[in-house]
C-alpha cells in the first residue's frame, strides 16, 4: 500500500506548533493547564497505539479548548483524531473532522496539511481525482521545498493507482533528482530517498522497465534496513513479492513472509492483509490454506475492530457534544444570570436616577404653576381693581364734582335745592352700592346657588330677562371653594359685558354636569359683535379668571347675532 511518507511528520510539526506562547487570561488559566494535561495523556496513549482511550482523551482537551477559543490547538487535535479514524480505516469520518479543522487552521503550513489528510482520505476511498485535486491544492501552499514533495509525491501514488505510470515515472523521477540540489541536499534523510526509490523502481517495474526497477527497489530496501525503517521496509518487501510473483513465486513469497512478519510485528493490519493476498494469490506453499484462514479471521477481525472504533468514535463524539451542549446551557443560564443582576441594578440606578429627577422636575412644575397661578390671580385682582378704579372715576367722580359744585353754587337753605340734591347722592350711592355688590364677597356654602341667583336678579329689569336654568341639578358641595369664585366671578364679569355692551333683552345661562367637569352655556339675543373687536378687558379677565382653575372659555359672536360663552371648569 502506498502512503504518505510525510504525513505523520506534519502531524508531529503541527504538535510543536500549537506550542507557541500566547497572553495569559488568569480566568482560562486553570482550563489551559486541564486540556494541556489531557491532550498529553492523549499523545502518550496514542503513540501506544491506544486509539481509543486517545480519542476520549483528545474530545475532551478540545472541548476545553473550544470555550478558551485557542485555535491552534483545537486545529492539531481535530488532525490527530482525523489520523486515528484513517488508522483504523474510517476514511469518511477522517474527511469529516478534517473539514470540522478547517476553519480552525489558518493559511499555510497547517492548511496545506489538512488538505494533504483530505487526499490521503480521498485516494484510500479509491476518489483518485480528489485526492490528486487536495494533494495539488497542499502542494501549491507548501513554501518548504521538503514539505511540497508530500504531496507531489502523492500524486504519483495516485497515478500508479490509476495505472498511469507515464504520469508517475517523471513526477517520482524529477523529485528524486532534486534531492541532490543544493536547496535540499542537506535537508534530506535517508528515509526520504529509500521511499522516492521504491515508488520509483516499483512504477517503472508496473510500466515494463523490470532491470532497472530492480535495482532502484533493492536500493531503496538496502537503505530502509540500513536506517532499520521497519515500517518503510514493509512496503519494499510487498513491492519486490510483486516483482517475484510473475518469475519466482518462492521469491515473492520469501518477500510477502518477510513483510507479513514486520507489519505484524508493528501491528499494520492493512499490510499484513496485503502480504497474505500475495501469498494466497502465488499458491506455492503447502500452507495456502492456512493463509487463506489467516486472512478471512484477520480481515473479519480488523472489520469487527473498525466497526467497534466507528461506534465508539460515535459514541465519545455525542458524549462529547451533549456534555458541550450542557455546558454550554450552564454557561449561559450562568451568563443570564449575571445579565439579569447586572440589568436589575442598571435598573435600580436607573430608577433611583429618574425619580429624583422626577421629584426636581415635579417640585419644578409646583413652583412654576404655583408663581404662574399667583401671576395670573394677581393679573385678575388688578384687572378687577383697575376696572372698579376706572367705573368709579367715570361714573362717579363726574357726579360727585357736579354735586360739590351744585352744593357750592345753589342756596342749601331752599327746599327744592335740598330735595335736589338729596336726589343727586341718593343716585350716587345707589351706584356705589351697585359698584359694591359687583365686586362683593361670593358665598361658597350651601347658600352658593341662591347667591348666584340673587346675583343674576339684580340684571333683570321690565326690558331684560335673565333665565338660569338646572343650577340646582349640579352637585355643588362636590366643588372646591375657590371654583366657585371663580364662577360667581365670571358669570359676574358676563353680566356687566352684557349689560354695556350687548342691548340684549333675554339672556339664558344652562348649567349641565358630569362626573368629570361643570359646563356653563351663556346666550345672550344682543347687537354681538366681530369676534375681532370683542372688548378684551373683561373677557381677559374672565379668561385669566378660568385658567387659574385649568378651565377653558370659549366666545361665539357675530354683529346682529347675539353673544355666546361655553365654560367648562373641572371639578
Amino acid at each position: 500500500m502506498l502512503r504518505s511518507p510525510f504525513f505523520y511528520c506534519i502531524i508531529l510539526l503541527l504538535l510543536f506548533s500549537c506550542e507557541e506562547k500566547k497572553p495569559v487570561n488568569p480566568d482560562n488559566e486553570s482550563i489551559r493547564k486541564e486540556a494541556l494535561f489531557l491532550r498529553n495523556k492523549a499523545i502518550e496513549s496514542f503513540d501506544k497505539q491506544d486509539f481509543n482511550t486517545s480519542y476520549n482523551l483528545y474530545n475532551k482537551s478540545k472541548a476545553l479548548y473550544e470555550i478558551i477559543k485557542d485555535s491552534a490547538n483545537i486545529s492539531y487535535i481535530l488532525l490527530k483524531i482525523a489520523d486515528i479514524h484513517q488508522r483504523n480505516g474510517d476514511y469518511y469520518g477522517s474527511k469529516e473532522i478534517i473539514t470540522e479543522a478547517l476553519p480552525y487552521i489558518k493559511k499555510g503550513v497547517y492548511s496545506a496539511s489538512a488538505n494533504n489528510a483530505l487526499g490521503i482520505a480521498d485516494k484510500e476511498l479509491s476518489l483518485y481525482d480528489d485526492a490528486i485535486f487536495y494533494y495539488k491544492k497542499a502542494a501549491n501552499e507548501y513554501t518548504d521545498l521538503l514539505l511540497k514533495q508530500a504531496p507531489i509525491q502523492n500524486i504519483a501514488a495516485v497515478y500508479i493507482y490509476q495505472k498511469k505510470y507515464d504520469k508517475a515515472i517523471p513526477i517520482l523521477d524529477s523529485l528524486l533528482q532534486s534531492l541532490s540540489s543544493k536547496d535540499l541536499k542537506e535537508k534530506v534523510t535517508p528515509y526520504d530517498k529509500a521511499i522516492l526509490l521504491d515508488n520509483l523502481g516499483y512504477a517503472n517495474f508496473k510500466n515494463g522497465i523490470d532491470d532497472k526497477s530492480f535495482h532502484l527497489m533493492k536500493e531503496g530496501l538496502q537503505i530502509r534496513l540500513d536506517t532499520k525503517d521497519t515500517y518503510g521496509s514493509i512496503e519494499s518487501y510487498l513491492h519486490l513479492a510483486d516483482y517475484y510473483s510473475k518469475q519466482n513465486k518462492t521469491k515473492s513469497d520469501e518477500n510477502a513472509l518477510l513483510a507479513y512478519k514486520a507489519s505484524t510485528q508493528l501491528n499494520s493490519i492493512d499490510e499484513r492483509l496485503e502480504a497474505l493476498q500475495i501469498l494466497i494469490s502465488n499458491d506455492n506453499s503447502l500452507n495456502t490454506a492456512k493463509y487463506i484462514q489467516k486472512y478471512f479471521t484477520l480481515n473479519d477481525s480488523i472489520i469487527k475492530v473498525r466497526n467497534n472504533f466507528k461506534n465508539k468514535s460515535a459514541k465519545i463524539k455525542y458524549d462529547a457534544k451533549k456534555e458541550k451542549d450542557e455546558n454550554e446551557k450552564l454557561r449561559l443560564e450562568k451568563a443570564e444570570n449575571q445579565l439579569s443582576l447586572q440589568k436589575a441594578k442598571y435598573l435600580r440606578i436607573v430608577f433611583i436616577i429618574v425619580f429624583f429627577f422626577l421629584v426636581i422636575l415635579i417640585a419644578i412644575l409646583i413652583r412654576y404653576y404655583k408663581n404662574k397661578n399667583k401671576a395670573i390671580e394677581f393679573k385678575s385682582s388688578y384687572d378687577t381693581e383697575t376696572r372698579i378704579s376706572k367705573k368709579i372715576h367715570d361714573e362717579l367722580a363726574n357726579d360727585v364734582f357736579q354735586v360739590i359744585a351744585f352744593a357750592e353754587s345753589q342756596p342749601l337753605a331752599k327746599e327744592n335745592t335740598k330735595e335736589n340734591l338729596l336726589q343727586k347722592l341718593d343716585d350716587i350711592y345707589g351706584r356705589v352700592r351697585g359698584i359694591s355688590k359687583e365686586n362683593n364677597k361670593i358665598e361658597t356654602g350651601k347658600d352658593f346657588t341662591k347667591s348666584i341667583k340673587e346675583m343674576l336678579s339684580a340684571y333683570n329689569t321690565i326690558e331684560r330677562n335673565i333665565i338660569a336654568t338646572n343650577l340646582e341639578s349640579v352637585e355643588w358641595e362636590d366643588v372646591d371653594d375657590i371654583k366657585k369664585i371663580t364662577i360667581g366671578r365670571v358669570l359676574q364679569e358676563l353680566m356687566v359685558n352684557m349689560k354695556k355692551h350687548s342691548k340684549a333683552s333675554l339672556v339664558v345661562i344652562k348649567f349641565e354636569s358630569d362626573p368629570k367637569s361643570i359646563l356653563i352655556r351663556y346666550t345672550d339675543n344682543g347687537i354681538g359683535c366681530e369676534k375681532t373687536k370683542i372688548s378684551k378687558n373683561g373677557l381677559q379677565n374672565m379668561e385669566h379668571r378660568i385658567q387659574t382653575v385649568k378651565g377653558t372659555i370659549e366666545f361665539e359672536t357675530e354683529p346682529e347675532n347675539g353673544f355666546k360663552a361655553k365654560i367648562v371648569i373641572p371639578k
